[in-house]
């Protein structure tokens, strides 16, 4: 019996402000845009938006990726600061890194929501 293959899960927390944000021309953001919809159809891929309207995340200012798997001790965060990248590895950093995205994660759209509002954006460009 064959079995499936495995794909490790991935989630994006996008703001609407990145989303928005035009780097290039328009096709160049409708690329993005569509590539990032195209990506939130896989199986293993989950995004979320947080419109402007989103509330509380405070401390959420600088972009966030935190790699993380079953064993919570190997994971590991890098953070854009205004002097340079940071990677934070330590059990206290991390379990603050955890308690923030789940507070960003929480203002922001269900997987549905968020795309039907990127299929939004993608209609006003």
């Amino acid at each position: 019996p064959s079995e499936e293959p495995r794909f490790i899960p991935e989630g994006a927390v996008i703001h609407e402000s990145v989303l928005r944000t035009r780097v290039a021309d328009r096709s160049v953001a409708l690329a993005q845009l569509n590539e990032i919809l195209r990506q939130s159809e896989r199986a293993n891929v989950t995004v979320r938006v947080i419109p402007f309207a989103a509330d509380g995340f405070a401390g959420a200012s600088a972009a966030l990726l935190y790699l993380g798997g079953p064993v919570t001790a190997l994971d590991t965060v890098q953070r854009d600061t205004p002097y340079g990248t940071a990677f934070l590895d330590e059990a206290s950093q991390l379990r603050t890194m955890r308690t923030l995205f789940r507070k960003v994660k929480s203002v922001s759209l269900d997987p549905v929501k968020s795309r039907e509002f990127i299929h939004r954006l993608v209609k006003e460009l």
